[in-house]
């Protein structure tokens, strides 16, 4: 999709709110940005694809515009989610979530369009498996240091692991998450059809598990990304390692 595209979609967006609670303490930490070790959730009522997001982090409603069954999220300046393994806890990303039961299988699907540009180096759209601050995991369609644009998972626990996978040519990918209740995969396909494995592990998530979705620009002054055909089953995918479903 052109930026011209971008342009005309934005133009026609209408603002969806939330309802704002409070959130953690925050202070500047390391390069500027926004650091703290958790962040409370806010509540809201964002509706797409026949999902429910009622909770919401960081402002993120200040973030997102719905056009039709598109949701735009412009990520604001040096945004990010990373405890690495340095200390260092950069916790600034906005994030909208929907609650699901982890004791049942689900799969939750989106098709990503981030609009990546020159200078957004770890520029990401992005799905995320949320208990809490301390343990998560993302999974990204991200800019990595070359400028190339690749499939990346963060999980974290305690502190934040960080593994870049294929790049991808096309301008969209299609991320997934899919779990039994006791497996929990992540997934990518450039078209919608054949389905790649990112990573496979123990579902270790608590019995209410939010997912999200999310815009991050760690190293830019912001970041627009575009989700299309955002879904959310109850059924795992029919094959762990392949990633697809049934129906597929």
């Amino acid at each position: 999709m052109k930026k011209s595209v971008f342009t005309a979609i934005i133009a026609s967006f209408a603002m969806i709110g939330c309802t704002q609670n409070g959130s953690g303490e925050k202070s500047d930490g390391f390069d500027g940005k926004v650091t703290t070790e958790t962040v409370e959730l806010t509540s809201c009522d964002i509706k797409i694809g026949g999902i429910s997001f009622t909770k919401s982090k960081n402002g993120a409603e200040n973030d997102i515009t719905l056009y039709g069954d598109t949701i735009r999220f412009a990520a604001g300046p040096q945004t990010d989610y990373f405890r690495s393994p340095d200390g260092t806890v950069v916790n600034s990303s906005a994030v909208i979530f929907t609650e699901v039961d982890n004791t049942k299988p689900f799969t939750f699907t989106a098709k990503v369009h981030p609009d990546f540009t020159e200078t957004g180096t770890y520029s990401a759209g992005v799905l995320y498996a949320y208990e809490n601050d301390m343990h998560c995991q993302k999974l990204c369609f991200e800019q990595d240091e070359y400028g190339d644009h690749r499939v990346v998972s963060v999980r974290t626990s305690g502190t934040s692991d960080d593994n870049n996978h294929q790049a991808i040519i096309g301008p969209h990918v299609y991320l997934r998450l899919s779990s039994d209740g006791i497996t929990f995969g992540s997934y990518f396909s450039e078209d919608g059809k054949i389905w790649r494995m990112a990573r496979l592990y123990k579902n270790d998530f608590p019995e209410k598990l939010l997912l999200g979705i999310s815009s991050q620009s760690p190293r830019d002054n912001g970041h627009t990304c575009l989700f299309t055909g955002v879904s959310l089953t109850d059924k795992a995918v029919a094959d762990f390692r392949k990633g697809n479903l049934a129906a597929e």
